[in-house]
């Protein structure tokens, strides 16, 4: 392998043990040639930086692959049995993932720096990265820090061994060390796969058989915004429309269409299913037990009906149109529909019981924004084309719940989906 040391610190120097390199400094760059030491197996040449500073001891060992981006990725998956596993070798690229399903662990890809270690230097690199911020923590928020104390006497325990180590590296270029080569390693499984293009386009490369393509309509909307004139829904002035077609994570592509206009400020933004109608109908019960929830992304398509039990309140589908926000954005709206826009309670239509009532009502809206009412938002889409935030995703939100239904006669009729033919239409 072929390694070139370049000085990091004029104070400090490079090395990887006496035997390996020599001493090197910014006052002698003749002598910094390329070193020739034997790679850590047949296929892998990394380029191997240690730094070790006299003055305060700090040290720190990186790598970089020496070699080209490997064909197809690979995911090492290791069973952790024993302490004597900890002394397995591994080199992990900066662009690996890191997990440890047991305590639902993961380091994601360029969040640390390559580097040649064992198992056990993976653990105290993880240890050390958690305890570092933690001063702070115990002054600013204190239970956070017992709860990542916690976290971290577990994986101080994990070495021990019983544990699962995955190292998922798309560019082919990470290693863990088999100690019964050239036998197999039971404990030791390694997979190849194909990168996605977007693992390729963070790895920063292209296939080479790859070929533009031409672009149609679908691409356009998916690469660009577009734009086109239109009036403002509330002053009828000249305003333009803008509209992208967007992916929602964990659920499909929407169409989002936003005006603004310049003459009396207002701005709209409605949200069109990129998609059919689902087979099924969605029904997504929310249970709002922190202020946090008002946070949560919210896709309402225009067939979304909006309840509130608690309050004993339901707004009919397309009463508020489709819309891309946050649950707190919803609930203004629901409030500025019900209270602020409603013309019964202003002019010589209004009473003062009514208005008292809606008054009350966004006051209620108001201590759900804040948080101070335990209430349930239940969104019911007939199409199955809304969506909200799991904060918890990939894994079940605890206090959410989603229930696929079948329509009924009445839903599909309010849908036009009763008179719609789509077999045998051409004949």
């Amino acid at each position: 392998m072929n390694t070139y040391c370049a000085d990091v610190a004029s104070r400090g120097s490079l090395e990887l043990g006496s035997d390996v390199f020599k001493e090197i400094s910014a006052d002698n760059d003749e002598d910094n040639q390329p070193t020739e030491i034997e790679s850590l197996s047949n296929t892998l040449t990394i380029i191997i930086s240690s730094f070790t500073c006299p003055n305060c001891s700090w040290s720190n060992t990186e790598i970089q692959s020496a070699g080209r981006i490997q064909d197809q990725g690979i995911a090492y998956t290791l069973k952790v049995k024993s302490i004597q596993d900890m002394n397995r070798e591994v080199v992990k690229a900066d662009s690996a993932t890191t997990r440890i399903p047991e305590l639902d662990f993961e380091i994601p890809p360029y969040t640390q720096k390559g580097s040649l270690s064992t198992i056990e230097g993976l653990l105290d690199r993880a240890v050390a990265g958690l305890e570092q911020d933690q001063p702070l923590r115990n002054a600013t928020a204190p239970e956070v820090a017992v709860k990542i104390d916690e976290f971290i006497d577990k994986l101080k325990k994990l070495k021990e061994g019983g544990f699962t180590l995955v190292i998922d590296d798309p560019s082919g270029n990470s290693f863990v060390e088999n100690p019964f080569a050239p036998q197999k390693d039971e404990a030791l499984s390694v997979s190849h796969y194909k990168r996605t293009p977007q693992q390729d386009a963070q790895l920063g490369i292209k296939a080479e058989d790859e070929e533009e393509k031409p672009s149609n309509d679908i691409d356009c909307m998916r690469n660009e915004v577009l734009t086109f004139n239109t009036n403002c829904p509330e002053c009828n002035a000249p305003a333009s429309t803008n509209m992208k077609l967007v992916q929602i994570p964990h659920f499909k592509e929407v169409i989002i269409m936003a005006t603004n206009c310049d003459d009396c400020g207002h701005r709209t933004n409605e949200v069109k299913s990129g998609g059919a109608t689902e087979e099924l109908g969605t029904k997504i019960t929310l249970h709002l037990t922190d202020v946090t929830d008002m946070s949560r992304d919210l896709l309402k398509s225009e067939t979304c009906s909006i309840l509130i039990p608690e309050l004993e309140f339901e707004l009919g589908m397309a009463a508020v149109g489709g819309k891309f926000t946050t649950l707190e954005g919803l609930l203004k709206d629901i409030k500025d529909l019900i209270v602020s826009k409603n013309p019964f309670t202003c002019g010589d239509s209004s009473t003062s019981d009514r208005t008292e009532k809606l008054k009350l009502f966004g006051e209620k809206i108001d201590k759900i924004m804040a948080g101070e009412m335990d209430v349930h938002i239940v969104l019911d889409d007939p199409a199955g084309n809304s969506y909200l935030q799991n904060v918890y995703a990939p894994d079940p939100d605890p206090e959410m719940t989603t229930e696929k239904y079948t329509r009924t006669f009445e839903q599909n009729e309010d849908l036009g989906l009763n008179d719609m033919k789509t077999e045998g239409y051409q004949e």
